[in-house]
């Protein structure tokens, strides 16, 4: 009897012992530090379509988990190796394999800025919009070349420039090509304030017109404090039927823009862009105005001038002239300069 007594004990001696030998195992695999150890925070990419094996792999690869065999082993007791979901994360230094599975299971991102300016053509803008991105600029240029997708946003082929405003914005790595392109538009509201529209509607032009004009501004000044004055001008001609004779236009129209110097022969093109040729606004935008040139419509500066011409000192600044034998002076000065400088075209 005092035998059996005393093999109990042992056995529950050994028994207590395991268990908190498992005990203490099992904290360590949960709640002890196994993620960038004694590094920085860093992100941590997982693709579409990633595997565990995948997840594993990578975490590896990039000295994040320190102990690969005790992270899988919790990663499996959580069931992530059945739910690896895609994302941008940011991984802190110090974490445990818990809180890293616990982060990587809910698919909680890091969202990154994408900004986009000194947009000229579609093709510049799918670019640029999508550079931190895991949309191939190829996806978004096709939907901004969807004709029946973007009249769902009642824009057209030649308008839908005018519904991306450059800016900076927060997004998912993961963003689709249609969910970034559904955002860009709810931006677009949020832009055209009621103040913004009433400006417009004092134009006598819409939103999309005032980005028309604007892209124009833009193309004639890279000087924010000029443009009210420029956009001026075209609004006065406007008014009053005149064409705006815009080179910009021409430029675009022809697709060059390498072309420094507007040459009369330019002006023969057939084309809506050519404002040589037609009076009024051209089809759409002939860039992806800023907001400071859409805001230099919008607050066009009230006067007479009709005209204006580059100044010779290539200051990037204007002449303004309200009538043509000023004006005329005027570009004989800088054609002048442009003879001096050897710019022919």
């Amino acid at each position: 009897m005092l035998k059996r007594k005393k093999i109990l004990l042992i056995a529950m001696v050994a028994f207590s012992m395991l268990l908190t030998t498992f005990a203490f195992y099992f904290y360590q695999l949960f709640f002890t530090e196994n993620v960038l150890v004694d590094k920085e925070a860093r992100t941590f990419r997982i693709y579409e379509g990633a595997t565990f094996k995948a997840v594993q792999d990578s975490l590896y690869d990039q000295d994040i988990v320190q102990d690969l065999v005790a992270f899988s082993f919790v990663a499996k007791l959580m069931d992530y190796d059945k739910a690896v979901k895609p994302g941008l994360y940011e991984i802190s230094p110090d974490m445990t394999n818990r809180s890293l599975v616990t982060l990587l299971r809910s698919g909680q991102q890091q969202p990154l800025n994408i900004t986009f300016n000194n947009v000229r053509t579609k093709r510049d803008l799918a670019e640029k919009i999508t550079k931190n991105l895991m949309i191939k600029p190829e996806q978004f240029e096709a939907l901004l070349l969807d004709t029946a997708y973007i009249e769902k946003f009642g824009f057209k082929p030649e308008t839908v420039m005018s519904m991306f405003i450059p800016n900076t914005y927060q997004v998912y790595w993961t963003t689709s090509a249609e969910e970034l392109f559904d955002r860009m538009h709810t931006e677009y509201k949020r832009f055209w304030t009621e103040e913004k529209l009433a400006k417009a509607a004092a134009l006598k032009l819409s939103p999309v017109e005032v980005s028309t004009l604007a892209s124009i501004v833009q193309a004639e000044s890279v000087k924010s404090d000029e443009r009210p004055r420029i956009a001026g001008v075209y609004t006065n001609r406007l008014k009053r039927g005149i064409p705006l004779q815009a080179d910009p236009t021409l430029v675009f129209a022809l697709n060059d823009f390498s072309i420094k110097r507007v040459l009369n022969v330019h002006k023969e093109i057939d084309s809506p862009y050519n404002t040589y040729k037609y009076r009024g606004l051209p089809p759409g935008p002939i860039n992806l105005p800023d907001i400071s040139a859409i805001n230099a419509v919008l607050d066009a500066e009230q006067h007479n001038y009709l005209y204006f011409c580059a100044k010779e000192d290539f200051s990037g600044y204007h002449r303004f002239a309200t009538n043509l034998a000023e004006h005329n002076r005027n570009a004989r000065i800088y054609q002048q300069a442009l003879n001096r400088a050897r710019v022919y075209k």
